[in-house]
């Protein structure tokens, strides 16, 4: 069911790019953390020589980048600056509507009544997907889409909420979901409203409680800003469409398996670099924490919906007010070393 790529980097395949083996490498270090151990995984900048443990740099790399990598200080990152707290930026940003109250209110019955609609005979047949529940607070839902404007601005990247098809890159018409490699899972009717209700919660403004904040180990990365219910609809996956095919040699660390086609020519990736949401910052860390318990709170699920994959980060069990979102990286293929992810 789960089939997640979050990356299509090479596995290691550049020996001058990591320490060659033999004793004038011995001084050699990581700038982060003072080790030379672990040289296997200590990567050299193109610029300054100096070396970078993969699972020491902010984001961690799962592998090593294609072509030229230049270390943190030569790079020349800017400071993150925050996105300005001003609503008519925000709204404009991401291209909010402004609904009548009477429409507000409307929104919010029918989601309460939506609820109460069907037996626990039915219920317990299948079980439904939930919308998200938005912040009450219309300030505190500010700060959630300001904390995501910042994320987007500082990676240059432009905000979308739904799947793009670019003039150079796979058309719409190769997202076919009859080609999926054994068939895909067809998302039904009653959870297909359910996501359209969440898309149309969010063009009104009424924003799914999560909050997009930097960490000095992991990056950006997201937060539950409230108590969200098992089976909650987090986000749907999006950016740019792509034959995988032409995206081999790519060395972007978040794009995601759209269509795992049959015919391998025709599978499909999303490439969130250039435009993409909230879940570009949802971590994809699938280990445990020192006491053994399991990060994962979220399932990546690509669906049919309306003949065309979809793919959607669905929580897994019920998730606290800021706890961090994680998913299977690797989901089936294992393909990526997540030993050091912390």
């Amino acid at each position: 069911m789960i089939h997640s790529r979050r990356t299509l980097a090479p596995k290691p395949s550049s020996p001058h790019r990591f320490l060659p083996d033999h004793d004038d490498c011995d001084d050699i270090f990581c700038q982060k953390c003072g080790s030379g151990d672990s040289p296997a995984d200590l990567l050299l900048c193109d610029k300054c020589d100096r070396g970078y443990h993969l699972f020491c740099l902010t984001p961690i790399l799962p592998s090593v980048p294609k072509g030229t990598w230049f270390c943190p200080t030569c790079s020349n990152h800017k400071k993150l600056k925050s996105f300005p707290l001003v609503q008519t930026k925000i709204v404009d940003f991401f291209r909010i509507q402004r609904p009548a109250d009477s429409e507000k209110g409307s929104s919010l019955e029918n989601r309460k009544k939506r609820r109460r609609a069907g037996s626990l005979v039915l219920s317990k047949k299948r079980r439904k997907l939930l919308p998200f529940n938005p912040t009450a607070d219309p300030a505190r839902r500010l700060e959630q889409m300001a904390s995501l404007a910042t994320a987007l601005t500082a990676t240059g990247t432009n905000f979308s909420n739904e799947l793009t098809y670019m003039r150079g890159m796979a058309p719409r018409s190769a997202n076919c979901a009859s080609l999926e490699h054994g068939g895909m899972q067809v998302l039904p009717k009653e959870d297909v409203e359910t996501l359209n209700l969440c898309r149309s919660m969010m063009e009104r403004g009424e924003w799914p409680p999560l909050m997009v904040v930097f960490d000095p180990r992991e990056g950006f990365t997201v937060e539950a800003d409230r108590f969200i219910k098992d089976l909650t609809i987090i986000t749907e996956y999006t950016g740019d469409v792509d034959y995988l095919k032409n995206r081999e040699h790519d060395d972007g660390d978040s794009m995601m398996t759209l269509l795992s086609a049959t015919n391998p020519s025709k599978s499909l990736v999303i490439c969130p670099d250039k435009r993409s949401n909230i879940a570009r910052f949802i971590n994809g860390i699938n280990n445990h924490t020192p006491d053994g318990r399991k990060k994962q709170n979220l399932k990546c699920v690509r669906f049919n919906v309306n003949g065309e994959c979809r793919v959607l980060l669905i929580a897994n069990r019920d998730i606290s007010k800021g706890e961090r979102l994680y998913y299977d990286y690797n989901g089936y293929e294992h393909e990526y070393p997540t030993e050091h992810f912390v």
